[in-house]
């Protein structure tokens, strides 16, 4: 059984930095493409970053230079480091692996605020 579990995700401030995790089990790790995506309360889910089997990355223009996305096939893991955070970047983030099929995470709370 596949199963996705983000973590890091909560409360900061403007221009502050957070970390989100995603920890894969059940599944060949190492053979899928990466992704975060997020979703603000009445907004579109949006492709925030993307990391290849091949470790090359990708990101949106709206998080390009604030963002790094990273992963450890050895491991199974994945994060987001997030610096310089704005309110408009609060959103539930979710982990996901492509490839034959997709799998995603249930999300993690991310608040941006004063």
């Amino acid at each position: 059984q596949v199963q996705l579990v983000e973590s890091g995700g909560g409360l900061v401030q403007p221009g502050g930095s957070l970390t989100l995790s995603c920890a894969a089990s059940g599944i060949s790790f190492s053979l899928y493409a990466m992704a975060w995506h997020r979703q603000a309360p009445g907004k579109q889910r949006e492709l925030v970053a993307t990391i290849t089997s091949s470790f090359i990355p990708n990101y949106a223009d709206s998080v390009k230079g604030r963002f790094t996305i990273s992963r450890d096939n050895a491991k199974k893991t994945g994060n987001l480091q997030m610096n310089n955070l704005k309110p408009e970047d609060t959103a539930v983030y979710y982990c996901t692996l492509n490839w034959l099929s997709d799998y995603w995470g249930p999300g993690t709370q991310v608040t941006v605020s004063s």
